[in-house]
């Protein structure tokens, strides 16, 4: 389905905006709505949050100075009988609550960026004539994007909607925002990575699974580190594990021979520009932020995509940087130790073809994502 072009410019005179951002419960969901409102309050504006007590938002966003507001609801999909009960008798208390938040903040317009929160609060401002939009972060929409995608006025996407999910004359493919502060360290770190020099190092490898890491992952590199090695003599690896993993992996890679400095082991990473520019290779789930992550900085990319995200979003995820020829996908149920070394010898041994997925990542970058989105709720307001 074509998407609208983006041409608005903002500009001096234009007003700023008051924009309520609804939803959040994962870092996927929640990490876009904050650039988007970093972006809104540089232009002068203002923002709310609205979230639920049991999601990310409750902990991230009061840490960080941002407005949240709660509202009682939980997801209906995929929760039995009773939780589909449950959920649906929280939905006219949160109805009540979405009215009375939307009456007092009076936002010009109300913009949802996934999860189960934004549903009563974005449909609750359409049912009031208020603008709306949403976020879709993903190839395939869930089913609360998929419902609201029916009554908002725009949808911003960061893939193509190749099953039609949502009408066309809505569509905007803008991209995934990246936060401010993260996007110019990554640029910085690109920058740094195109004046290094790389003469005979040894190749770099960077392995991660999110912020609590990946069990399939970390159990595939360790059983594979020993003809990793021998594959790619020199090779270095930073993992970032997760908490749970560390200890395991850690002491999984000192049987096969490998440690510190030449494999680096760490529970988290909070700065992850580093290793990003300081890596030839990645290997990593294929979740909307990190590819957009991953494409910013211009990192060649090993995909082993999460095969119980839901409706297989991942898989669906990766193929675009897949087919740009960007990155490479292993699905998990393939993933053994022969496919990953082979794999990854091929690709950290062939410079040329690194070289070559490195500027077709930087191809696929939508750096201006936040700027872009912040341009079409202007218009969509005006």
């Amino acid at each position: 389905m074509p998407a609208l072009a983006m041409t608005v410019e903002l500009s001096s005179s234009t007003r700023p905006l008051r924009v309520l951002i609804a939803g959040g419960g994962t870092g996927g969901h929640l990490f876009p709505g904050i650039a988007l409102a970093e972006q809104i309050v540089a232009a002068g504006g203002q923002v709310r949050f609205v979230g639920t007590e049991r999601g990310i938002e409750a902990r991230v966003l009061p840490e960080e100075g941002w407005a949240l507001d709660q509202i009682e609801v939980s997801g209906i999909k995929g929760r039995g009988l009773r939780g589909l009960v449950a959920g649906l008798m929280r939905l006219p208390r949160a109805w009540l609550q979405s009215r009375r938040i939307i009456r007092d903040f009076a936002p010009d317009v109300v913009v949802g960026v996934g999860g189960y929160a934004s549903g009563p609060l974005v449909a609750t401002a359409w049912l009031m004539g208020r603008p709306t939009a949403i976020l879709e972060q993903n190839s395939i929409p869930g089913i609360t994007n998929r419902i609201l995608g029916k009554l908002v006025r725009r949808v911003f996407a960061t893939f193509p909607d190749d099953r039609g999910s949502f009408a066309a004359r809505k569509l905007v493919l803008a991209g995934n925002p990246i936060r401010k502060a993260l996007l110019d360290k990554l640029e910085a770190a690109r920058e740094r990575e195109a004046d290094s020099e790389r003469g005979d190092r040894p190749p770099r490898l960077f392995v991660f699974g999110g912020s609590q890491g990946a069990r399939a992952i970390n159990d595939a590199m360790t059983g594979s580190a020993a003809a990793l090695a021998e594959a790619l003599p020199g090779l270095e690896i930073w993992h970032q594990t997760g908490n749970a993993e560390l200890e395991r992996t850690r002491e999984a890679y000192a049987k096969a021979g490998l440690a510190e400095p030449r494999v680096r082991v760490v529970s988290f990473i909070r700065d992850m520009s580093e290793p990003y520019a300081w890596c030839d290779l990645v290997v990593c789930r294929a979740g909307a932020t990190s590819l957009a992550e991953l494409a910013a900085v211009g990192c060649p990319a090993l995909l082993i995509p999460f095969p119980h995200a839901t409706d297989d979003h991942q898989t669906h995820n990766a193929t675009s940087l897949v087919e740009a020829g960007a990155a490479v996908v292993i699905a998990e149920r393939e993933l053994s130790s022969e496919r990953l070394v082979g794999e990854v010898a091929r690709l950290l041994g062939d410079r040329d073809q690194l070289d070559a997925m490195h500027e077709r990542m930087l191809a696929a970058a939508k750096p201006r994502a936040a700027a872009d989105i912040y341009a079409g709720l202007q218009a969509l307001v005006g």
